[in-house]
């Protein structure tokens, strides 16, 4: 490496200590801690002043574009749910299915099948009224669990949301690196499939028992209250109507995904659903949906409906203002050269093929805080491995790569900053968790990668 990429590197790495200390030890508020991050970098790195505000407003903006709006639309969802008592009746089922001292495998299960065509934002925007409504319930009937009750609900669901972002296609990260590397489809959905259950059990259940006891999550009372009442003045909608309508996005994303595999670009049944398959619209019909099934069906007028909406966008307006200034930062990263001069480093490790897929993924990560951006990346830097190692299983590599683009969420991930402010943790504690989670489900990926390759 030059003397100007340690540079480089030097100050990433004192820009990122200090924004975290500055939450951490001196109380500042992500949002302007964030802002002075990211500007503190472009200036230390000597990038134009004209450039450094274009990054800001890009990363910021294009953040809010699709993280916020996900965000906005999942709060309005949810408010509907919740307050029509379909979220209620979801989490006592989860419940009375195996019992309270089974919740973080239920959950967990449930998370995973509802991730297998979610962004992962949007997964866990859909997720959130389930997880804080059996968090209440365990909070009140722990039922021998022992542990913070919001931890318990809530960390297998984000294990096996970020299981599936980043093993299993049709998700985009896996997407393209299996095309830049020349993998089989079928082969990489299959073994991701497998990989995905033991290491979603390590790192969702198995983990949540031992760390739950250890940290605190305390989600912001309003939005416990919001996402946890009910309106006893109208009947609660039938299980089937609310599993139903809960599926209905899921179900519109999938859709998108299979005809993007069977049917030519071109074809207009692919055309329709790579529109109401996107995850923004997807969800927005969702919310149109909802304020029937939990609206509208259930008795209740256009203007209640209408309130119900508007008061759940206020408690989400600090949660974006921080994601968008988390993406301001990780743009930053990115502009000033940090992803490239990483990833050119990583190049120079002698390792074998799956362990600097893994390893090149894994620092473009830490760089970006991207896990798409790591897959892309690192996709494209090793397709050319694959032609000079014949005996190489493409499709392990692919995964090798997947795994390696989960490692270490910190604070340049949007990812961080939602398990953060919804389940209302300090940041120390989003490292004991969440961004523990996320190594458990790197690491493991890994070495059930490399078992593999010694059999198939």
């Amino acid at each position: 490496m030059s003397q100007d990429d340690i540079y480089l590197l030097t100050i990433a790495l004192i820009v990122i200590l200090g924004i975290v200390a500055a939450i951490a030890k001196f109380r500042m508020h992500p949002f302007p801690a964030l802002m002075i991050g990211a500007l503190v970098l472009g200036l230390w790195t000597g990038a134009e002043p004209a450039a450094i505000l274009k990054s800001f407003q890009t990363g910021f903006g294009g953040t809010l574009a699709s993280v916020g709006v996900l965000l906005a639309l999942g709060a309005m969802f949810g408010e509907l749910l919740a307050s029509s008592g379909g979220a209620e009746r979801v989490s006592k089922a989860l419940v009375n299915a195996g019992g309270t001292r089974l919740v973080p495998w239920t959950i967990g299960l449930v998370a995973m099948l509802l991730g297998l065509p979610l962004f992962f934002e949007a997964a866990v925007v859909l997720m959130m009224p389930i997880v804080l409504t059996v968090g209440a319930q365990l909070e009140k009937e722990p039922g021998g669990l022992k542990g913070n009750p919001y931890l318990l609900a809530g960390l297998p669901v984000f294990a096996g949301i970020g299981v599936m972002h980043v093993l299993v296609p049709p998700h985009p990260g896996p997407m393209v690196a299996i095309d830049a590397i020349g993998a089989d489809m079928g082969s990489t959905l299959v073994i991701g499939i497998l990989l995905a259950f033991p290491v979603a059990i390590l790192a969702g259940p198995l983990f949540t028992y031992w760390i739950a006891p250890r940290a605190s999550a305390n989600p912001p009372a309003d939005l416990v209250e919001r996402l946890t009442r009910r309106d006893r003045h109208f009947r609660a909608p039938g299980i089937g109507i609310t599993v139903m309508t809960i599926l209905f996005p899921i179900v519109l994303m999938m859709g998108k995904a299979a005809v993007d595999l069977l049917l030519p670009v071109g074809h207009p049944v692919r055309t329709l659903f790579e529109f109401i398959g996107h995850p923004i619209v997807a969800l927005l019909l969702a919310v149109l949906l909802g304020m029937c099934t939990f609206g509208f069906f259930l008795g209740k007028d256009t203007k209640l409906v209408g309130k119900l909406l508007g008061d759940a966008l206020p408690p989400m307006a600090a949660i974006m203002l921080i994601i968008g200034a988390g993406g301001a930062l990780k743009q930053m990263l990115i502009d000033v050269g940090l992803g490239r001069t990483i990833a050119n480093a990583s190049q120079l490790v002698e390792l074998s093929p799956l362990l600097l897929g893994w390893f090149t993924a894994v620092i473009i990560r830490l760089a970006t805080g991207s896990a798409t951006v790591a897959t892309v990346t690192a996709g494209g830097l090793m397709a050319a491995t694959i032609s000079v190692n014949p005996d190489l299983n493409p499709a392990l590599l692919v995964l090798a790569i997947g795994a390696g683009s989960m490692f270490f969420s910190h604070i340049n991930d949007a990812g961080f900053w939602m398990v953060k402010e919804l389940m209302g943790m300090s940041v120390p504690d989003v490292f004991k968790t969440w961004s523990m989670v996320s190594n458990i489900i790197s690491v493991t990926g890994l070495l059930f990668v490399l078992a593999l390759s010694l059999v198939i």
